[in-house]
């Protein structure tokens, strides 16, 4: 069963400056975790003219909690979330768990 992480970053005091460094420095470190099989980054438009709760919310699928485990314990991974400190000061909440494809 696959397994994903979810990360989703609160509105950030400079959304330009947090942009910058994820599209051009966070999400190419990212995308080179061992068995990461995919990776995609939305960031989501108001709803109902309200302000969406997160400023981004990014998911990187594995194909098992193994994978997973092992991507995150590898260089690549430690490089990873070492770098939230450069960008993400407004805080990031992580989800983690096993994938159910409904459709």
């Amino acid at each position: 069963m696959a397994f994903q992480l979810i990360a989703l970053y609160n509105h950030p005091e400079s959304a330009a400056a947090f942009d910058k460094h994820y599209n051009e420095t966070h999400a190419p470190l990212a995308a080179t975790l061992p068995g990461l099989r995919a990776y995609t980054a939305t960031r989501p438009g108001p709803t109902t003219g309200e302000r969406p709760a997160y400023h981004l919310a990014a998911v990187l699928t594995f194909d098992d909690e193994q994978s997973f485990n092992a991507a995150m314990g590898s260089e690549a991974g430690k490089a990873a979330l070492a770098d939230l400190a450069n960008f993400a000061g407004a805080g990031v909440t992580f989800l983690t768990g096993p994938t159910d494809t409904i459709v």
